[in-house]
């Protein structure tokens, strides 16, 4: 059957970092003459630079945070401790293990995704049962998780939302961050042990919200050092990477038209107000982060443009937010209608002054 080749095939959604940001890395690795951890791909001094950016050598600022935290966090990983980054959820945890395990093994996919279904399995090793039952144990049947790759290659290990797994799958490190080797006793000899080479390193996350759910043991925390990723402290940065990340996405979808930075100030400015502090008795339950700015100007920005050629309302803003802000209690929406009807119209400017003309919306949910 003849097939005519699309001469636009799709791209991908989220090519990992290594990918995004393969001619950085290349150039990073070039001109490296720093010394390098053994098994790492960039020395700690250049992984830095890729990280938090080196503008005089054209290489992009990729985490807005603390230097600090991101040198502690590469000292960390050249030591024999793991690494746990925790925080509010939306804080980029993920992003920075992720820009992390990239600039230093030069892969980011080694990942295991925590939850309540995880299983042993799914962080060592299963095996091909095909393969099992015909040939019996063998290496060729064994089929290995992302811990068993990254021991056996050296490399990074990223484990997201750890404490969301049950305890005893969590238990299932003591040994591996301890001795760094995974038994096999299914197979026989040298092919039953397998050793970690240098440049493995686990990176753990976690969010400060769900950290009860399974509480890590004591015995476990002794196995990582503990990092906080803090939310960003000021508008003016905090806007600057919405519009950074929410223009990239629209362009990624198809839509013409930059988003309104007077709309997108409107947009960060309602999101830190509903954010608020700790403790603040009308701050919603639902995570407000800078992540779910980011979620929501793209999609102000797609409703906008796809429904009538531009680039999104102050009342786009409003019917996003809903389903952003009540997500986990009915009472959120109240929290959210009071924010539009008592402390919008406080705020000075048009696209304020729109905001709060169209509160009348969150009545149609």
């Amino acid at each position: 059957m003849t097939t005519v080749s699309d001469p636009h095939p799709p791209r991908l959604q989220r090519p990992p970092a290594e990918v995004r940001h393969a001619d950085e890395l290349a150039e990073l690795r070039a001109g490296d003459t720093d010394p390098r951890p053994p098994g790492w791909q960039l020395s700690l001094r250049a992984a830095l630079r890729f990280v938090v950016g080196d503008p005089d050598a054209g290489i992009s600022r990729k985490f807005v945070g603390s230097p600090s935290l991101v040198e502690r966090a590469l000292v960390t990983l050249a030591t024999n401790r793991g690494l746990m980054l925790v925080g509010e959820p939306g804080t980029a945890k993920s992003l920075l293990s992720e820009l992390i395990a990239a600039a230093v093994s030069g892969t980011s996919t080694l990942t295991v995704q925590g939850g309540a279904a995880t299983t042993e399995d799914q962080i060592k090793y299963s095996w091909n049962y095909a393969l099992l039952v015909s040939e019996g144990p063998s290496r060729r049947s064994l089929v290995p998780a992302p811990m068993l790759r990254g021991m056996a290659e050296g490399r990074i290990v990223r484990f997201e939302e750890i404490t969301r797994c049950p305890l005893e799958v969590q238990d299932c490190l003591l040994s591996l961050l301890s001795e760094r080797v995974v038994a096999v006793p299914e197979l026989d000899g040298d092919d039953g042990m397998v050793f970690a080479r240098q440049g493995f390193n686990v990176i753990a996350t976690a969010n400060t919200r769900d950290r009860g759910v399974n509480e890590m043991s004591a015995a476990l925390k002794r196995r990582f050092n503990f990092e906080t990723v803090f939310p960003i402290p000021d508008l003016d940065t905090e806007l600057a990477l919405v519009e950074a990340e929410s223009t990239a996405l629209l362009r990624e979808s198809g839509v013409e038209r930059a988003p309104d930075r007077d709309l997108l100030e409107v947009l960060v400015g309602t999101f830190r107000e509903l954010r608020g502090a700790p403790g603040q008795d009308d701050r919603p339950s639902a995570v407000m982060s800078t992540a779910e700015a980011v979620s929501t100007a793209h999609a102000v920005g797609l409703r906008g443009w796809f429904l009538r050629g531009e680039a999104g309302n102050a009342a786009d803003i409003v019917s996003c937010l809903a389903g952003t802000a009540a997500k986990d209690s009915p009472e959120d929406l109240a929290r959210l209608r009071r924010f539009l009807e008592q402390q919008a119209r406080l705020r000075r400017g048009p696209q304020w002054q729109a905001l709060h003309d169209a509160r009348h919306l969150l009545d149609q949910r």
